[in-house]
């Protein structure tokens, strides 16, 4: 008979408050459970049978138990399972432990850490109830079989220490070894036990193979700085280069920074030191405002490109400061700006460089019925050329820059829009809504002689929209959705004519469709009177599937003669829009915008398929787009790009990747890997190629090879494998 001690009579009360010692500062009382219970004179108490000890946030499990007052020890015969309170586990077959259960001697142990990490020992050690001291141990998170075999990898000790308060390994005369042959030998090591987040230390190495840089390896360097900081230091040798890359990243209460970077000296460019500094902040100041922080530098226009560190082809400088609230949204930046375009860089002089920008925008809420909207904005640019020299001017026709972008104009604008806006809801479903602005706009203009240094223009506008939504549901529950609309809007720009330098690039889409300016900026302001038609169906099924189409046009009295050939929104009548969607559950996504006129001649048009299956995920897109000087597109863009992966099984995936320039008639970029994963390791290998050439770039090769071991703060538990039992 199972039988439990409660303290209510005198032996058993001794009997819980001697396993359970009292402290001055917390007095807890042990709980004791077993099938049998007896005596062995005073001071001598044995439990057998499915004996449970509770105690101060620990369990023990054990078949049998003697406790000795006097020495206030206890000797515990196995199997024996401690689960102390952090969840940290260790079996044994003995063991020899303070009433405290922080000192002591375990043999035949096991240490188990965060269900991933586990230590065998022939003894554990415990002292003060921090450390756990291992001896002819072997650790690995690996998944051991009963049928025997060396695990994929293991390290092999004559000691480890087990820190829990500082939660690290401490490893002496370690080998390490895969499948059970040793690989190298190390005297003393130390690693994170699996429960700790960021500790210093060296971080997995990788291999990579290019054809600009040669062979190569990254051996990284974790460094804490307190609770809140750290630093990455990271050595990369190849045998064309040498580098030293670095993170620096550090949380305050009241924001964060981080700072990333590399120096390098290569055969490349062998008389010149390469570098780059790339910087990012954001800062909580009072009364809800917040502070942003940018910087992007390089040394040269083909650093970035040539060690893969980003594809940024323009890099930006500044400082914004922003507030957003219900009604309310603030938002000042100052910026400077540089291009590493082939196409742009010898005519860098006569692009906007450095800008400032501020907005205010206010709703007043329940403005004769509807919402009033205030908006203020300012904006300014500046050029570095003084002056077109004729030199200037080679350099943009060379470059194929049209002769009124090729400029040395500075621009600063201010502009103030009054709108107001209200929705009703009309008998039969119809919804009815109208639109109202009034803006104004003021231009300072300096180096630009065939333009007045002071410029104005106010432009009203007004639009009325009417839509019905007409809904219909079948017998077997499906629904379809069909909703035209319709739209009449006006608005003309009074005063005179202004530089635009923030509106060129249109894109017509469902977002602005029904707006009163279907520029992104302020400069350019559509204009005159016009129609819009719209209509939109969707269905969706009773298995949640979906189909959608909409499909609009845009027709005007007039050519307003502000649009440029790619936007879809040139002359009298735009070109038709058409937008689709299926979606089949969760697995099949497939979208599509088109713009193309009544002859089916194609502006614009892009295609996306994606598929989420068991084993395969896979990625596909179309885009084509005209040529538009005006947008500074002097060629056709026409791209393929494929992104494809498969799940062999639950530790193997195969991806690929590639992109395909129809224009160029050739590939753009194209990569290729494999990924094994389990409980214990991760290796990665993959190739890829790029095919894109510059004044400052070749094609390259790139070849990369990363191992990482699990159970080290990762956890590869979800790809466990499995173990093939041989029947005897």
């Amino acid at each position: 008979m199972r039988r439990r001690l409660r303290p209510l009579t005198g032996p058993l009360l001794a009997l819980l408050l001697a396993l359970a010692p009292l402290r001055a500062a917390e007095a807890q009382l042990a709980t004791l459970i077993a099938d049998s219970i007896g005596f062995n004179g005073a001071d001598e108490v044995e439990a057998a049978g499915n004996v449970e000890i509770y105690y101060n946030g620990n369990r023990i499990l054990a078949e049998r138990l003697i406790y000795n007052r006097a020495d206030d020890a206890l000797t515990i015969l196995g199997p024996i399972t401690l689960i102390e309170e952090n969840g940290q586990v260790v079996t044994a077959s003995y063991a020899e432990l303070s009433g405290d259960l922080k000192d002591g001697i375990m043999q035949g142990a096991r240490l188990v850490l965060e269900e991933q990490m586990q230590i065998a020992a022939a003894e554990i050690n415990r002292v003060d109830g921090r450390y756990n001291q291992l001896y002819k141990a072997v650790a690995s998170s690996c998944r051991i079989c009963a049928n025997g075999g060396a695990p994929l990898w293991r390290i092999r000790a004559e000691r480890v220490i087990h820190d829990q308060e500082a939660r690290q390994l401490y490893f002496d005369n370690a080998v390490f070894e895969i499948g059970g042959l040793p690989v190298f030998y190390l005297p003393r090591m130390r690693l994170p036990d699996p429960s700790l987040r960021r500790s210093s230390g060296f971080l997995i190495p990788s291999l990579k193979q290019t054809t600009a840089l040669g062979f190569g390896f990254r051996f990284p360097y974790f460094l804490t700085l307190g609770d809140h900081a750290d630093v990455t230091l990271t050595p990369f040798v190849t045998s064309k280069s040498k580098t030293v890359e670095g993170r620096y990243r550090q949380a305050f209460r009241w924001g964060r920074i981080q700072f990333s970077g590399a120096v390098s000296v290569d055969d490349i460019l062998p008389d010149e030191t390469r570098a780059y500094l790339f910087g990012q902040g954001r800062f909580n100041l009072p009364y809800d405002f917040k502070l942003d922080l940018n910087i992007e530098l390089v040394s040269d226009r083909g650093y970035l490109d040539t060690y893969d560190y980003s594809d940024k082809d323009r890099l930006s400088n500044g400082l914004s400061i922003s507030r957003t609230r219900r009604h309310e949204y603030i938002f000042a930046s100052a910026e400077t700006l540089r291009t590493l375009r082939d196409s742009e860089v010898p005519v860098e002089e006569t692009l906007a460089t450095e800008l400032v920008r501020g907005t205010y925008e206010r709703r007043f809420p329940r403005i004769a019925g509807g919402e009033g909207r205030l908006t203020f904005d300012v904006q300014g640019y500046e050029r570095n050329a003084d002056s077109v020299t004729p030199a200037l001017q080679a350099a943009c026709t060379a470059a194929s820059v049209p002769a009124g972008d090729c400029l040395a104009r500075d621009v600063f604008r201010t502009s103030a829009e009054l709108g107001w806006h209200r929705d009703w809801l009309l008998a039969g479903g119809a919804l009815l809504k109208a639109d109202t602005a009034l803006a104004g706009d003021f231009y300072v203009v300096g180096q630009d002689p065939a333009l007045d240094p002071r410029l104005g223009r106010i432009t009203p506008a007004a639009a009325v929209e009417l839509r019905w939504p007409l809904m219909r549901t079948a017998p077997n529950g499906a629904r379809d959705v069909i909703q035209p609309v319709m739209q009449l809007a006006w608005s003309e720009s009074y005063g005179d004519t202004v530089p635009v330098e923030d509106g060129r690039l249109v894109d017509f889409d469902m977002g602005n469709l029904l707006s009163l300016s279907r520029f992104p900026g302020h400069d350019a302001r559509e204009t005159g009177l016009r129609a819009t038609a719209g209509l939109t169906w969707t269905h969706v099924t009773p298995k949640g599937h979906e189909y959608a189409l909409a499909a609009a046009r845009v027709f005007r009295t007039e050519d307003p003669g502000v649009f440029g050939g790619a936007s879809g929104l040139d002359g009298r009548n735009s070109d038709w829009l058409l937008a689709g969607r299926v979606e089949i559950g969760d697995r099949l996504s497939l979208t599509n915008r088109s713009l193309f006129d009544t002859d089916l001649d194609f502006t614009k048009a892009e295609t996306r398929l994606t598929w989420r299956g068991e084993k395969i995920t896979a990625a596909t897109s179309y885009i084509w787009v005209d040529a538009a000087p005006v947008e500074g597109r002097f060629e056709d863009v026409a791209e393929w790009n494929v992104d494809f992966a498969y799940d062999f099984n639950r530790n193997w995936t195969g991806s690929m990747d590639w992109r395909y320039d129809f224009d160029a008639d050739r590939a753009a970029k194209a990569g290729i890997g494999v990924e094994y994963r389990n409980e214990c390791v991760n290796v990665g290998l993959s190739l890829s190629r790029t095919f894109t050439t510059s004044t400052s770039v070749e094609p390259s090769t790139d070849i990369g090879l990363t191992v990482s071991l699990n159970g080290f703060g990762r956890d590869g538990r979800p790809y466990a494998r499995g173990c093939k039992y041989v029947k005897g």
